[in-house]
């Protein structure tokens, strides 16, 4: 995929993450696609499905399942405004994810390179990783989300 199409992609995961701060869920979204087909899109829902399992990656990737009637995504790339926590970076792999481009990097739970890098380890699938698209706007909508919560 180009830069451009990147971009594009991750605004529309920008657009999921801001109807997940809307809900009051912090403000995650991801989007898989199919080449340039759009497959799936999600938010972040823990606290509206009352589950740890309800981010937003997890559940994209559950519908793209879904609408493609199968586990194996591995001609699906999938866009996400944050860097995937553990959970999340092993439903990828597992998932056989061909690409993922993340926005923000999370230096707290992420596992695509800032705390640690599940795709390093001697799994079956390594796809490749793209981190820092359009960064500033993804970090931007999880501070002014927390610092409306702090406020």
């Amino acid at each position: 995929m180009t830069a451009a199409f990147d971009r594009y992609a991750m605004e529309l995961a920008m657009e999921q993450a801001g109807m997940a701060a809307e809900m009051g869920e912090v403000p995650v979204g991801a989007c898989v696609f199919q080449g340039e087909k759009l497959i799936s899109s999600a938010f972040n829902r823990r606290e509206t499905d009352r589950s740890a399992l309800a981010h937003a990656e997890l559940l994209a990737i559950g519908l793209a399942c879904e609408r493609l009637g199968g586990w194996r995504l591995h001609r699906c790339d999938l866009y996400v405004t944050l860097e995937p926590c553990p959970m999340c970076a092993g439903a990828i792999i597992n998932a056989r994810i061909r690409r993922v481009v993340f926005g923000a990097w999370d230096p707290k739970a992420g596992c695509m390179g800032s705390v640690t890098d599940l795709t390093a380890m001697p799994f079956n699938h390594k796809p490749e990783i793209v981190g820092g698209v359009a960064q500033a706007e993804c970090a931007r909508l999880l501070r002014d989300f927390f610092a409306r919560l702090r406020g």
